[in-house]
């Protein structure tokens, strides 16, 4: 019975699952983890370089070669560059320098800087690998260089954090508040400027100001070089979207190609959660029953494996058992020597492998040179193994004479990052490996002899997760939930803790970097609650810990455990006693109720009950502090933050009614009750109940409210509900429903939780809708933001979070109270 299901939902993926979602703000294509992380950012595959979801260039590359004639299908060449004034990314240099301020013309060509100091750049933050550290607020630095010929055209290349002014021979060029976010810019300099540049003794001169966080400068000039990658470009047919899978269908001259991109996270295996492999499967056939002769590149940067270019890297070949295998890493290898939100990993190694069976040819080249490479004519000699920087790894796969019948080949795309976090000064790997018993190349053996059983796991997956989430909201809704769900998951990474517990730790990216953050761990929960409620417990073993080894003293709960990958204790500036504590105590509910019992919680009794009681004294007319929606800044007197005292006081007495604990479980759920109704005699603002309990006029989402029913506490009537759900359809905005009257902002999170208060399911979809336009139509394209704009759809901020994982509410209620 169990196979026929199976063989089912796998035909059923061909063709009612296959068409789930066609459009998304950016197309996640590697997806395991917040360090190994790469989509597309444009409908079109082949219109953009690959990023890593912090925007940071990591190129995948592919080109098919038809009877001779080649097509780009995958990524796209950046625009080529030939050095006037190398930066440090080529090679070395330095710069004369002061943090002093200088006297009036120190931009001039006949400024005197014999008196400077002399530094090896980047400048900056020697965490950030800078060579000459930079801490104080401002930095001038001067560079001499001659012209011997004058270039068609020139260009300031620039990596500046924060506000810069550029000038040329005392020529002001370029200024800017703001910064680059760890990458290069390329400025125009105007005909004027550069007609001014001598063939000897000019200079580029530029003013840095460090005006918060991070600071730092690195600068050249360069002009463009002719590119000798002018291919034609595949034909984009078709892209589609599942939760495991991102699949396109090109056309390239006479034959068909379909691309897909798998990431196996299925919830029920941690081994396959943690396996950081994905497949990369290619499928080509003859569209004119004819026949053609076929070979496919596949070209991966090492970019992949640093967090700037400039870094250099050891990349070689081998062959192990069935694979042949190309391997890439820093030669530094920093092993967990960061912290920060805007980085990428520098340790461990990227891996390309495909199975020897095929006959493919491994080779590792200059990135520049990838795709001339693939189109030489010539038999050339490729190099196996190199050092430098900006490498790249190349596998040729040969299919040889292809006709009407399809062939197909794979490759995998690893990383195995040798160790993941950090906890409470312990290093930890990867759950997969958690013992250090295991080699990765054997990962990767295992993972080649399992593609077919993956494939078909991922395909009848994805047809249940998408039919589930469809019967459970809708169209759109289930829509949303595909383009949540890799997101949600691989903003986490999953280890066991010294003790040998699951820690499910997430990165609050694009936020402020904080390891294991209790406020994203609430809204990300209901996935992990629907599928494996042993990774909610991951989710919350961690701070539990904190607390109860002493390491945290506080009556109330911690909001982080540090700054990612260094769970070492709260590194957040600011305590959020009742958001946190308020979570913990839900979700430790939310748990009891997936697993049917209170096991869990009995363990942390002692815990819960601390937390209970600061909540019964703080949490009802809560002081002004912050919440989880702390960009919007400190609000007393929160009715929102108050509700989800209160569900927690409730959550906490049905949990002690679980545990046998019958005078804590009155007095809890008749505070809890008496605490509801209070409630709304102090928010009730007419029509509706306001954002605080003294400000009327006002009113916010009461999200929170949404665990009140999931759990059956039956604290608040449901007329409640009711009066606000009627109230929030008169607010809407075409691109969702605004956070609260503040601004026109919104979380898209927080709406689709507001909208499981509805009954009726016209109003439940009327606020949905507005999300899916979000979700398909903003203008940001980077990996679905949770914080937007409802009037225009684009980013406030955020982006590749976990807590879209709360998009999986509605499902969790279909689960629960069905």
């Amino acid at each position: 019975m169990r196979r026929s299901l199976l063989t089912f939902l796998t035909f059923l993926t061909a063709g009612y699952a296959i068409a789930q979602e066609k459009k998304a703000p950016a197309y996640p294509l590697i997806t395991h983890d917040s360090y190994f992380s790469i989509w597309s950012n444009t409908d079109e595959l082949n219109q953009s370089v690959t990023h890593h979801w912090t925007g940071a260039d990591q190129s995948l590359l592919g080109v098919v070669k038809v009877d001779g004639k080649s097509y780009r299908f995958l990524g796209a060449t950046e625009q080529k560059y030939q050095n006037i004034l190398a930066a440090s990314d080529d090679q070395p240099y330095h710069f004369k320098y002061t943090e002093e301020s200088p006297v009036e013309g120190w931009n001039k060509l006949s400024f005197d800087d014999s008196k400077w100091k002399s530094g090896a750049a980047p400048f900056g933050d020697a965490e950030h690998f800078a060579k000459t550290e930079w801490k104080s607020k401002n930095l001038w630095v001067r560079r001499s260089f001659n012209l011997p010929r004058s270039p068609k055209d020139l260009f300031v290349k620039l990596n500046h954090d924060d506000n810069v002014e550029v000038y040329l021979n005392g020529m002001l060029v370029y200024e800017y508040e703001g910064w680059t976010n760890n990458k290069f810019n390329y400025i125009p300099v105007k005909a004027e400027v550069l007609k001014s540049l001598k063939k000897t003794g000019n200079v580029l001169a530029i003013h840095v100001i460090n005006t918060a966080g991070g600071q730092g400068l690195d600068a050249g000039l360069v002009t463009t070089a002719p590119s000798l990658d002018k291919i034609a470009l595949a034909e984009q047919k078709s892209v589609n979207i599942t939760s495991t899978q991102t699949q396109y269908e090109f056309k390239a001259g006479a034959i068909d190609l379909s691309l897909t991109f798998t990431s196996p996270l299925l919830l029920d295996d941690l081994h396959l959660v943690s396996r950081p492999v994905s497949y990369i499967t290619y499928k080509v056939k003859a569209s004119d029953k004819k026949v053609h002769e076929v070979e496919v590149l596949f070209n991966a940067s090492t970019n992949i494996a640093v967090n700037i270019p400039s870094q250099e890297v050891r990349a070689e070949s081998s062959n192990f058992g069935p694979l042949s295998i190309l391997k890439a890493g820093t030669t530094q290898q920093p092993v967990l020597q960061k912290k920060g939100d805007d980085l990428r990993i520098d340790w461990g190694y990227m891996y390309v492998a495909t199975p020897t069976s095929n006959g493919a040819t491994q080779y590792v080249v200059p990135l520049k040179n990838a795709i001339a490479d693939f189109n030489s004519p010539a038999k050339i000699k490729r190099p196996t193994a190199l050092t430098g920087t900006k490498l790249s790894l190349s596998t040729v796969m040969r299919f040889g004479k292809v006709g009407s019948s399809p062939k197909q080949q794979f490759v995998m795309l690893g990383y195995d990052d040798l160790e993941s976090v950090q906890f409470f000064g312990q290093n930890l790997k990867a759950y997969w490996n958690s013992d250090g018993t295991k080699s990765f190349n054997d990962e990767l053996v295992a993972s080649a002899s399992e593609y077919a059983q993956m494939m078909s796991r991922c395909n009848a997956f994805d047809a249940s997760m998408y039919q589930k989430a469809l019967s459970s909201g809708g169209e759109k809704y289930a829509k949303l939930c595909v383009l949540a769900y890799r997101q949600a998951i691989s903003a986490h990474k999953l280890v066991k803790s010294p003790q040998g517990e699951l820690l499910f730790m997430s990165k609050e990216n694009f936020s402020n970097g904080s390891i294991y953050t209790v406020d994203v761990t609430y809204p990300s929960a209901p996935l992990f609650l629907a599928y494996n409620p042993e990774l909610v417990k991951g989710l919350l073993n961690g701070i539990f810990y904190y607390s109860e080894s002493g390491k945290w003293k506080k009556p109330f709960a911690a909001h982080d455990l540090g700054t990612y990958p260094l769970a070492n204790g709260q590194t957040y500036g600011e305590d959020m006693p009742v958001e946190e504590s308020g979570n913990m105590l839900i979700l430790t509910a939310a748990l009891a109720r997936a697993e049917g019992n209170a096991d869990y919680a009995r363990k942390h009794w002692k815990t819960l009950g601390v937390w209970a009681d600061y909540l019964s004294k703080e949490g009802f007319d809560p002081g002004n502090q912050l919440c989880t929606d702390d960009f919007a800044g400190h609000l007393a007197r929160n009715a929102n933050l108050s509700v989800k005292a209160i569900v927690a006081l409730g959550a906490y007495g049905n949990l002690a009614m679980q545990l046998g604990e019958a005078a804590e479980a009155k007095k809890y759920t008749e505070m809890a009750k008496s605490m509801a109704l209070k409630w709304m005699e102090m928010a009730k603002d007419g029509d509706h109940y306001a954002l605080t309990f003294d400000k009327k006029g006002t009113w916010s989402q009461k999200y929170n409210l949404v665990w009140d029913k999931l759990l059956k506490l039956n604290l608040f009537p449901k007329e409640v509900y009711e009066t606000e759900i009627k109230y929030y359809l008169t607010k809407q905005q075409p691109f969702g429903l605004p956070l609260d009257s503040r601004k026109t902002y919104t979380k898209s999170d927080w709406i689709i939780w507001t909208s499981v208060l509805a009954d009726k399911d016209a109003d439940f979809q009327a606020l949905i809708d507005p999300v899916y336009k979000f979700a398909t139509e903003t203008p940001s394209r980077v990996p679905l933001s949770d914080w937007h704009e409802t009037t225009n759809g684009k980013m406030v901020g955020f982006q590749a979070r976990s807590v879209v994982g709360g998009y999986f509410i509605k499902m969790l209620e279909q689960l629960w109270l069905k």
